[in-house]
Order: structure tokens, then sequence, then C-alpha cells
């Protein structure tokens, strides 16, 4: 048994990358290499490393002409969440064109009841960044106002991760 927890606000701001790219794709990028330490750190410190839930994620490693085209399977603890996590589907997303197969693949599919239940979690008027690919450049990510949107990979947004805590 586990139970999810997502910060009610960010946690700090950070880029998705130094540049307008999202070559890599989520594993790919200095959010994901670099920019959630700080996350791991204070969550390992306020729970304790060993009530923090390792579980596998199909994550996005790969971008090709701006649709994620590829990912694996990687250990994981502390993640941003996905637009299903918090909008219950895909909004921003890239979708197939009928010649290209977009790789959306993800196990983390399903809407937190947080979110289904008090929707004006979604935001508390904070932007904070979302892990999907949206394009060559962009990432999703959650406007002040809850709006779905997305920017260039190098804007300064927020940290607003998922984990899971075991007992």
């Amino acid at each position: 048994h586990h139970v999810v927890i997502v910060p009610d606000s960010k946690l700090y701001n950070y880029v998705m990358n130094d540049s307008y790219t999202t070559t890599g794709g989520y594993v790919g990028s200095k959010m994901y290499t670099q920019g959630l330490a700080d996350a791991k750190t204070a969550i390992n410190n306020a729970f304790g490393s060993a009530h923090i839930l390792s579980h596998r994620q199909y994550l996005c490693n790969a971008v090709t002409n701006g649709y994620p085209s590829g990912g694996s399977w990687y250990d994981s603890k502390v993640e941003l969440m996905t637009e299903q996590n918090v909008y219950g589907n895909k909004i921003m997303s890239p979708m197939g064109n009928g010649a290209t197969v977009v790789a959306n693949y993800t196990v983390d599919k399903s809407q937190y009841p947080l979110f289904v239940h008090d929707p004006h979690m979604i935001s508390n008027c904070q932007n904070f960044w979302l892990r999907d690919v949206v394009s060559a450049a962009a990432f999703a990510l959650v406007y002040a106002a809850g709006l779905a949107a997305c920017t260039n990979a190098s804007a300064d947004y927020g940290v607003r991760p998922a984990f899971s805590i075991i007992g």
C-alpha cells in the first residue's frame, strides 16, 4: 500500500533545459538529470528515504521532429506529473498525424483523485512544469490560472513533483 503525494504548491523554479529543445525527451532534460535533485533531497529529509516508494516508470527519452519517439523503463521515486495526472487526459501533447506514430506511452495515465475532487488544487495560482513533450522546443505546463499550456524548455517555471510514500 502507498499514498501518492503532490505538494500543494511548487517547491522552487527550474528550467527543463538551458535552450529551446526537447531533445532526449524528459529523461534527457536538465530537469530530470539535475533539476529534481533539490526536490528529492527535501522529500527524503521530510519522509526518510526508506519511506519513498521506488517503482518502474516508462519515460520519454527520444524526440524526433518534435514528437515523442521513444522511451524506456526507469526506476523512479520522484517525477514531474503528466498531463493525465493533472487533467485526466492529454491536452497539449502531440498526437499522430497519419504519418507519425507518437510514443506517448505511460503507466502514469490516470488523474489524481485530488484534482478530480478539488480542481482548484490543480494550480494554486502558480505555474509549474509537467513532463510531457509538446514539440521540438516545448514541454507541457500548468499556468497559474490552471490552464493547460506549453512553453519553451528554457523558461524558468515551478517544480511540483509527485511521489509515493509507504509505511
